[in-house]
């Protein structure tokens, strides 16, 4: 056996890691009353503790931690591994959502979802607030691939808050109808008027299940109605690329190269008429981030904050980077 297990994270405070951000997905809002009660979660896939063939475990328990959050939403957890166990010399001999829970969350439950014959992984709630109840339900849409959604509620500052934790699958078709079965699931065992938060990993790189669940659940995004740094950005050089057009297709129509409607009209291209609202933050690779896969969605909750946690240390402990976000009831 060896250990090939690095210490980046241990020495480091809480601030020092949450500093450690992509800066371009990050937003806030200010009209969020700072004397209201805030529910910080985080979402993060932890690869199941190893990356690089080397084991993080240890250092994923340490930045789990420095997040102070109230409730994680965690994905590719294991419940066992004989394979890392006898890979690496202090490799867990506990199941990993009891492990990475330590003292920090008085409530930790996992939901199995792979099963072989050297040990299992599926998704885990961490809490600090005791759990009312909680479900795995199997979404699984093939036998190529297991999948789940664990359900728990749980009781913040006197009202019952309902989380989804999801890992969705690989295949765009598949993940459609595990959407759908999510779609369902809360329909019927989540009231209309209760706190909801969804966050996982979603696979969703193409970026087409966000609609179906806005216009079913009447969830949103907690980037969406913000525009992050990277947004604007792309925004400003979109607006660029529409002056220049205006300007040259004016030019050729002086000139009478061209005549066209769009070269002689006076409406001036501004950011305000071509803005849109963010799409959801850049999660992977948490080396790179490109795809926007790892999403949270609310409901009966407002967004005061949220970032996405990227910096040099949080790139070696996962191949996604974690979503971390603060919440307030509707009601706050």
């Amino acid at each position: 056996m060896h250990d090939a297990n690095e210490s980046p994270v241990n020495e480091l405070d809480e601030e020092a890691l949450t500093q450690e951000r992509d800066a371009s997905e990050a937003i806030a809002d200010e009209t969020v009353p700072k004397t209201a009660k805030r529910l910080r979660i985080a979402t993060y896939n932890i690869h199941k503790g190893v990356t690089s063939r080397r084991n993080r475990i240890h250092d994923l328990r340490a930045g789990l931690h420095a997040l102070n959050a109230d409730v994680l939403f965690l994905q590719e957890v294991q419940g066992r591994s004989d394979l890392h166990a006898g890979q690496f010399d202090n490799w867990p001999d506990i199941a990993q959502h009891t492990f990475l829970a330590g003292d920090h969350w008085a409530e930790a439950v996992y939901g199995r979802n792979s099963v072989r014959e050297d040990g299992d992984h599926g998704n885990a709630v961490l809490s600090r607030f005791p759990l009312v109840s909680h479900e795995n339900i199997d979404i699984s849409d093939h036998r190529f691939e297991s999948r789940g959604l664990l359900h728990c509620e749980f009781d913040f500052d006197g009202v019952k808050v309902h989380c989804i934790c999801a890992h969705l699958g690989l295949f765009e078709e598949s993940r459609v109808r595990q959407a759908d079965a999510m779609i369902a699931r809360i329909r019927s065992h989540v009231p209309a008027d209760a706190p909801l938060v969804i966050a996982g990993d979603f696979n969703d790189w193409r970026h087409r299940l966000g609609k179906r669940l806005v216009e079913n659940l009447g969830v949103h995004e907690v980037f969406s109605g913000h525009e992050t740094r990277r947004a604007a950005l792309a925004r400003r050089a979109g607006v660029y690329v529409a002056q220049q057009r205006v300007r040259l297709r004016r030019t050729l129509d002086a000139s009478g190269i061209m005549t066209t409607s769009e070269a002689t009209t006076t409406e001036p291209v501004t950011a305000k008429k071509t803005r849109r609202l963010a799409v959801p933050a850049r999660t992977f690779p948490a080396a790179f981030p490109l795809l926007r896969l790892d999403r949270v969605y609310v409901r009966g909750l407002r967004i005061a904050s949220a970032q996405v946690l990227s910096g040099p240390t949080w790139r070696k402990l996962s191949d996604h980077a974690p979503i971390l976000a603060e919440l307030v009831l509707d009601s706050a």
